[in-house]
């Protein structure tokens, strides 16, 4: 397996500064936000689609310490209607453009959320089968929205090299599971597969070592994040959380440095687990625990993830 983080982790470092980091930190891939959520800290996106000599200072600087891209982010909602979801859906063009021009072949992003019926003007995540009207809901949402949309954009990709599209499962999105993945699967083809990062799945309870075996060759990357779930506050009100994430301790859960929600020993199945499924990939740090420095929640995770992370296969 391979060492690797998305760069916002250290989105408050400059360029420089952070690659610096990153090489002294022995990174074998690092994976670069273009826009939508993020706000790119290391990617202007409009400059390196026009000008070649930054795609090529960008590479260089990359290749002097050793560090390989693992993917072009651009987690958005490019469903959402309105315009919100046309920037996000533009952005979303684009960074594939970008991605063929620096030979990347691998996006991580997410599905996207459309609203309920037509007409409306905020996205909408169905989370329970009753009452009916949510039935037709959800056949507005996947028959009429996501996979037209996902057809389309599967071939875009296709025709610019992209090879793999990493689709986060996280809640607020109409992919959030093994089964939901699967059904965009089924209708899009296997260029589409999983990001797959545990903490989402730990705070919408289920468990990600059976969603890996679930998965398994449609693992297509993978972000180390871990989720420390609060029993008090959980047991009292259940793990749908609106509570804002800097309210740390009236939330049911958050979102930890590795190793301060599930101990060791379960980021060692975890890694079991991926290798079983045939993942022989990057793990890619993503850093948003608030109660710990970017610089001190990375050097952490590295450490846990050089004692758990499969590094040799045997050989045939």
């Amino acid at each position: 397996m391979k060492l690797g983080m998305i760069t916002d982790s250290l989105g408050h470092l400059p360029f420089d500064s952070m690659l610096e980091v990153a090489g002294n930190l022995g990174f074998d891939m690092l994976e670069f936000a273009c826009g939508n959520w993020s706000k790119a800290p290391h990617v202007d996106l409009d400059l390196m689609l026009a000008d070649d000599g930054a795609r090529r200072g960008f590479l260089k600087s990359l290749d002097r310490k050793g560090i390989a891209i693992s993917a072009l982010n651009c987690s958005g909602n490019p469903l959402h209607p309105g315009e919100h979801g046309r920037r996000h859906d533009a952005i979303t063009r684009k960074t594939l453009a970008l991605a063929n021009k620096l030979g990347v072949t691998r996006i991580v992003m997410m599905s996207g959320l459309p609203g309920g019926a037509p007409g409306d003007t905020t996205a909408n995540w169905v989370t329970t089968a009753w009452p009916a009207e949510n039935q037709a809901m959800l056949h507005y949402q996947w028959d009429k929205v996501v996979i037209p949309y996902w057809k389309e954009l599967a071939a875009e990709a296709k025709a610019l090299g992209i090879k793999r599209i990493c689709l986060e499962l996280h809640g607020h999105q109409a992919v959030y599971s093994a089964s939901t993945l699967a059904k965009l699967r089924g209708a899009v083809g296997d260029i589409v597969g999983a990001n797959f990062d545990p903490s989402h799945l730990m705070w919408m309870g289920a468990d990600p070592i059976a969603a890996i075996r679930a998965l398994g060759p449609a693992i297509y990357h993978v972000h180390a994040k871990d989720t420390a779930i609060d029993p008090v506050n959980a047991g009292r009100d259940g793990i749908l959380e609106t509570i804002p994430n800097a309210r740390i301790h009236e939330r049911a859960w958050n979102y930890v440095t590795l190793g301060y929600g599930r101990d060791e020993a379960w980021w060692n199945r975890f890694c079991m687990a991926l290798a079983m499924a045939g993942y022989d990939d990057v793990l890619s740090i993503e850093h948003e625990d608030v109660l710990m420095s970017p610089e001190e929640g990375v050097e952490k995770s590295v450490a846990l993830l050089r004692r758990v992370m499969v590094n040799q296969r045997p050989k045939n």
